[in-house]
Formats: C-alpha cells, structure tokens, sequence
C-alpha cells in the first residue's frame, strides 16, 4: 500500500505565524532560538474543534465544565479505533493525565507505598509520585532490535518486592516504543498476581505509526479489566493540552470502586471548552489525525536522512507512535545534558535526557511534530552546535 502523502498545509507553517503563539512551546525561550522540546505540535488546528470554539465563545459558553455525552463518545471512539467496547458508565471525566494519576494515587495507595515505572519515562511520573509521599521504584526499558521494550523480569521483581501501582506509559515517552500485545498480557498476569493497580496512559496511542500496532491495555485480557484503570486525552493528538480535558476508563469491580471514591471534584476542574474540543475531535477529527499520522510518519524517516547527513554521531531508533524522538548523543561527547550544548550553540531547545532518569544520560528529546523545513532547521542548529565546538 502506497504511504500517505502529508498535508500540504502542516509543511506551509511559517516560524513568523508560530511565534505569535502565546503557548509555553514559543514562550519560553527567547524568540532566537528554535522550540523542538515540549510536546506540543505546530500542526493547524483542525477544523472541526475550531469550529465548535468559535461557536462556544461567540455564545458566550464559557462556563464550568460539564461532561455531556463525552462518555458515549469515548466509548465509541474506542470501539471504532481499537475494536473494543466498554460501557459509557466506565468513563470518567478528568482534567489531565497527571492529575488523574495523582488523583487515583492518592485513593489506591498509602504514603510510602512503593510505585513502578519504566525509565527513562515522562518526568511528571517521578514527580508526581514523590509529591504524594509514595516511593519511585524502576524497571528500565530494554533496548530491543527496532527500538526498547519492557523488562519484565524487572516489573515482576519490582512487584514482587511490594509494588503497589504500575505507571506504564503505553505507547512509551520518550522512546516512542509501542508495547507488543504479549508483553502486555504478562503485565496483567503478573498484576494480578501480586495486586497490583496498573494505571496505563495512553495518550500516545492514537498516534501510532502505520506499521505499528497499539493494544489498549484493558483489551488484552480479563486479569486486565479487573487490574486497570486506562487514562487518556485528545490532547497530544490533535494539539489542544491548554483547553483541559481527559479522561479515566475503569471496568471492572475494583477500578469501578476507586473511580468512585474520587468523586466529583476532578471532573470540575477540567475545562468546558476542553470537552467540547474532544468531542469534535473524537467525532470529527479523523482526517485531520491522518493527515498528522502521514506527516509523522515523512518525519520520522526524514530525521533518519538528516541525522546520517548532518551527525552521524547521534544514534536514532524512529518511534513506532507520537511525534518525539529519543536521540542517543552519547557519540558526540557532548556530556550527560546534549541538550544544553544544543541551546547555548546551536539556539535549539530539545528536552533534556536527564530529566527522565539516570538512564537519560547523554540522551535529548526532539519533538518532530512540525514541517519539513522546521525541522530541518533544528538539525542545522543541532549540527552548527556540535561544529562550533
């Protein structure tokens, strides 16, 4: 089957136009240097979410959220994407990821209860953790033959020894790897044997590359229904993190009981025009999500060429989902941070590897989710740091 071709529109972006973005994407450093960190994409906002924004604030509709059918739509959502069919009753309203994890943390576990993650992860997990008083146990992801995948030994030790939770970040930031079905089986046997909640975010899943294939955790088994809770949003897919909508999905007996105990209260803090925003995009905002997968799925191989032209130093594995690249800049000598060589010389913000544990070191993120010339751009400015050593 012949690739899908980009939108022409999400590589006419003009850096001028970005910059007028008041996000913290085009904010936070000053207007030199190239924003590739945060994962916020350039891409134009689809349509149909403008849409029903437009019309919100011309009515006036900016008011405290309400959830409206947003469950039905979840629901349907999955069953039309993943095959999977969950009742509307098991979705829960949230404002974001990390705060629903915290929240579910703070009903499922004690202070000082031991909580997994598999570094290098998305920072917030730390901190969150810590921030509630738990304690961060690890299982480090394995480097596999086309990318990483779970240590499951590891997990299996880490539950063995107490762990009460499970974070799994699935499709996985920063690597970008998608866990295979198989794996994700033995992480639900091994959770219910030794009790433990598995809390799975999976706000990367809906862009998963082509050739990859994303199993919602709660679909690959019964010991997965009764040990779960999946938590997700629109807002890494279609670009809308500032409006505050996402949501908790629990369906059996026990996840039910915890979602219950966090009352209303989560759900207020979400942002009314966030559920708007994810109902058009759930209901209407499949094209567009083609259009991004396609334009990805150009960048990710595109990176590859210009790496191998520009630094061969830097060792790069093309993530199976989402829109960011975990680059190995151990080659370069660049010290345990190449994202602050990047910064001071080359005036390109990358993430900093450090910040998703020790096994960060020598790495940096990159977030592809822009046009062909801003991304080649930013590995110029990579380069030029290097060069100017």
């Amino acid at each position: 089957m012949k690739p899908a071709m980009p939108n022409p529109a999400f590589d006419a972006l003009d850096e001028a136009a970005l910059r007028k973005r008041r996000s913290a994407k085009w904010t936070y450093y000053p207007d030199d240097v190239l924003p590739a960190w945060i994962a916020e994409m350039d891409f134009p906002l689809a349509h149909p979410i403008a849409r029903v924004l437009h019309d919100a604030v011309d009515a006036g509709d900016t008011g405290y959220a309400s959830a409206l059918d947003l469950g039905e739509v979840v629901a349907t959502w999955m069953e039309e994407t993943w095959a999977v069919k969950i009742s509307s009753d098991d979705v829960h309203l949230a404002p974001d990821v990390v705060t629903a994890i915290a929240e579910v943390l703070r009903v499922a576990t004690n202070p000082g209860d031991p909580v997994l993650i598999e570094p290098p992860v998305y920072p917030p997990f730390a901190g969150t953790i810590l921030a509630l008083d738990r304690r961060v146990v690890t299982a480090p992801v394995l480097r596999a033959a086309r990318g990483f995948e779970p240590n499951l030994d590891a997990i299996e030790h880490a539950y063995a020894r107490g762990a009460r939770a499970h974070l799994l970040c699935s499709p996985h930031n920063p690597t970008g790897f998608v866990y295979a079905a198989k794996a994700l089986e033995l992480i639900a046997e091994l959770a219910d044997r030794y009790g433990v909640l598995v809390l799975a975010d999976e706000i990367h899943a809906p862009l998963t590359a082509p050739d990859a294939v994303h199993t919602p955790f709660l679909a690959v088994s019964d010991e997965a229904r009764r040990r779960s809770i999946t938590l997700s949003s629109a807002s890494k897919t279609w670009n809308i993190a500032g409006l505050k909508a996402a949501w908790l999905i629990g369906v059996g007996d026990g996840p039910r009981a915890l979602l219950a105990k966090l009352g209303h209260e989560i759900a207020y803090r979400a942002g009314h025009l966030g559920v708007l925003a994810t109902r058009a995009a759930l209901r209407e905002g499949q094209a567009w999500r083609a259009d991004a997968i396609a334009t990805l799925d150009r960048n990710r191989a595109l990176l590859g060429e210009l790496l191998r032209e520009a630094l061969p130093g830097i060792e790069y594995l093309p993530p199976r989902a989402g829109y960011l690249a975990w680059l190995d800049c151990r080659g370069l000598r660049l010290g345990p941070d190449p994202a602050q060589a990047f910064l001071a010389r080359g005036k390109v913000a990358l993430s900093s590897g450090p910040t998703f544990g020790i096994e960060g070191g020598g790495f940096a993120r990159l977030n592809i989710g822009t046009s062909r010339g801003l991304l080649e751009e930013a590995v110029r400015r990579m380069a030029r740091a290097v060069d100017s050593r």
